[in-house]
């Protein structure tokens, strides 16, 4: 089974979507790699310039093979599950249906790839504890903010109690990062661990170009941030 790769954040806003589908990019380069959206906004699927045949929440009512709705996108290797609003009930769905159908739908097409990269919609619900379940390692992007740092430890304490030891490991990712700020340059060195990913136009572009930071900005720092992304997911998962 493909390791699962969940992007998770309990706050909207914070770059999550563009680094979901530039980490599957990173993925696809090293196997084959399946991102799925379950976030209702769609922006990951419309960032690589598909969007849902309106079947996403089909998937979960069990009216629809996951396998089924997969497209293929325009970059080797890099297969998409698309979103779309119907996603927007999922929460009260999953309420219906028992705490690990997450986890089951993934088992179904896990096996046909080596990666498959989650982006998930912010907030802290029944969604987010099947994601919990599911994930081989959460990366959270973070706000260069003291109280995204507490947002971050109430991730933590969840997702503890809802896998106890078996927790996977938690990549907290300094998001949207502008160095003219003081406080924004403190919490880098604070967490000089921590990959930070520069707030700049160019992951903006992505809206435009409607493909990875990779395809059209290989050199640019922010390419080089995700790769360091990566870096550590690959540690994290061995």
């Amino acid at each position: 089974m493909g390791k699962v790769i969940a992007v998770y954040s309990m706050k909207g806003g914070v770059g999550k979507s563009s680094l979901a589908v530039n980490l599957a990019f990173e993925a696809a380069r090293t196997g084959k790699a399946l991102l799925w959206d379950v976030d209702a906004q769609g922006a990951a699927s419309f960032l690589l310039g598909q969007v849902s045949g309106g079947k996403a929440m089909k998937i979960f009512s069990r009216d629809v093979d996951p396998a089924d709705v997969v497209e293929q996108t325009a970059h080797v290797g890099l297969d998409l599950i698309a979103a779309d609003l119907s996603l927007r009930h999922l929460d009260a769905e999953l309420a219906e249906v028992g705490p690990k159908r997450l986890h089951k739908l993934l088992s179904r097409v896990a096996d046909d790839y080596d990666w498959v990269v989650l982006d998930c919609p912010p907030g802290l619900g029944t969604l987010s504890e099947q994601i919990f379940r599911a994930a081989d390692v959460l990366v959270v992007p973070v706000l260069p903010a003291p109280l995204a740092l507490r947002t971050l430890e109430q991730v933590r304490e969840r997702l503890t109690e809802v896998r106890g030891k078996k927790a996977p490991p938690m990549l907290p990712i300094l998001s949207m990062v502008d160095r003219r700020k003081a406080l924004h340059r403190e919490m880098v060195e604070e967490h000089g661990g921590w990959p930070a990913i520069p707030h700049a136009s160019v992951v903006e572009k992505m809206g435009l170009e409607r493909a990875p930071l990779n395809t059209f900005a290989p050199k640019s720092p922010a390419t080089k941030a995700v790769r360091a992304v990566w870096e550590q997911v690959l540690g994290a998962v061995g």
